[in-house]
């Protein structure tokens, strides 16, 4: 990957992690604000290398990313 892109590859992966594991379409997938800052927050260049996030499906398909003490 190249070096200016990490960040967006990142959230990219996050997306389809939980896509695979939640089993929906990739457009039902949220990321909560707070995650997107904190993958971005060093820039595109140096992404957190591990991140934990909490998934929660909804009726409708729809899928939250959130952090997991976040409610």
């Amino acid at each position: 990957m190249p070096i200016t892109r990490r960040a967006g590859t990142a959230i990219s992966e996050i997306k389809r992690y939980i896509v695979r594991h939640m089993k929906t379409d990739p457009g039902n997938v949220w990321i909560d604000r707070h995650v997107n800052e904190y993958i971005w927050r060093r820039g595109a260049r140096t992404p957190p290398t591990m991140v934990t996030v909490k998934a929660v499906k909804f009726e409708d398909g729809l899928v939250e990313v959130s952090f997991p003490d976040e409610e």
